[in-house]
């Protein structure tokens, strides 16, 4: 750089006659004697600099290039000096991208499971992998086996000691999974007083757990699966409408304890399914964002629940045969059919349901044809 000013530096400027002398080559290669050029003030890179306004005399033009060069060394410098003032900044106030106004369809899109207040990076960047995730299961149906008819049996004998009419079976299969109180206020209407939802909820309870005898059954590779989760360390969730006392007491007869790291019961949600209220909750306590965690469920209420609180489900095909569960993410017979690398492939943000992992193209609206109010004559009838 210093070269290239020192070989153009007397390019822009035309020299003022005048002051010491100074050899130079003519067109004609003959040596003149000659006045050293003059340098005025000049603009370099919005500061004025000033040259000195007499060169030394020298004997010879290679005695002046070093002058010359010289002089371009402090220019060199100057402009250095300049860029590194501008290219750091003196408040260190950068511009976050918080990604609030950011614009829907813009690529790349945002990963929701980043959490930038963690200083680890390793742990940041699992969090971002698709590894980082968290089962939800239901109880019955998927960890234990589920009997139907004693739930049936449960809500006929209720309505017989309140002296209701008996619901029908269509109305039996509309309330699976959800709580008492809202079986019987919103889908029966039995009742809307708040003590008499409570004390009629109870006892379809004790009716419940008379006749399933305190006889619990695990379901066929329900308890390996857990096994290869716990392994893995991923977190699991317990979620049913069940009283929390029964709940517990129903995981200590089959001896799972510590297993689940969070348990959902009636008591902590005010609505079942298919409200999305209890998977958002248990989320919600695992510390997972939604679209992280993974429902595992046996019902197409179930799978409704799961998708409107934005979660993957895997049904298991235990009260209803898998063409019927077509819904769901992904359908199996047993939970020890799945793998580790099935779940992480459901966990996965980039998926169609959540945002397509590719840019969508905008299309642009189609202005509406002109429609005149007169009546169209037709020329070619004429």
């Amino acid at each position: 750089m210093v070269d290239s000013i020192a070989a153009t530096s007397l390019v822009g400027h035309r020299p003022l006659w005048g002051g010491l002398g100074l050899y130079c080559k003519d067109i004609s290669y003959k040596r003149k004697f000659s006045d050293v050029s003059q340098f005025p003030l000049m603009e370099f890179l919005g500061r004025r600099i000033s040259a000195p306004p007499y060169l030394p005399r020298r004997g010879d033009d290679r005695s002046g290039a070093l002058s010359i060069k010289a002089l371009a060394m402090e220019l060199t410098k100057e402009a250095h000096s300049y860029r590194e003032e501008e290219r750091i900044p003196r408040n260190w106030r950068y511009r976050i991208d918080t990604g609030i106004d950011r614009k829907p369809g813009l690529w790349p899109p945002e990963n929701k499971a980043d959490n930038s207040s963690l200083h680890n990076p390793l742990l940041r960047q699992e969090r971002m992998g698709c590894g980082w995730l968290g089962a939800i299961f239901e109880w019955e149906g998927v960890i234990i086996e589920d009997n139907p008819d004693l739930e049936k049996q449960a809500w006929l004998a209720l309505s017989q000691e309140e002296g209701k009419s008996p619901p029908l079976a269509f109305v039996l299969r509309r309330i699976e999974g959800m709580k008492n109180e809202q079986a019987i206020s919103e889908v029966l209407c039995w009742s809307r007083d708040p003590a008499q939802l409570r004390r009629m909820a109870s006892r379809k309870e004790e009716i419940y757990q008379a006749l399933q005898g305190g006889m619990y059954r695990l379901r066929t590779g329900s308890q390996e699966f857990v096994n290869v989760l716990m392994n893995y360390k991923i977190p699991m969730a317990l979620v049913s409408t069940r009283p929390r006392k029964n709940l517990e007491t129903a995981i200590g007869t089959i001896g799972i304890e510590g297993y689940f790291s969070v348990i959902v019961a009636a008591e902590d949600v005010y609505r079942g399914k298919p409200d999305p209220e209890m998977f958002v909750y248990a989320a919600q306590l695992l510390n997972f964002i939604p679209e992280r965690c993974i429902v595992f469920g046996n019902s197409n209420q179930t799978v409704e629940a799961a998708h409107d609180a934005r979660m993957k489900c895997v049904a298991v095909a235990s009260k209803h045969p898998v063409y019927e569960l077509g819904a769901a993410d992904l359908v199996v017979r047993h939970l020890d059919e799945l793998s580790v690398v099935d779940l992480k492939n459901l966990a996965a943000i980039e998926s169609t349901e959540f945002g397509s992992g590719e840019p969508e193209m905008e299309m642009e609206p189609e202005e509406a044809p002109y429609t005149s109010t007169s009546a169209a004559v037709d020329n070619d009838f004429w």
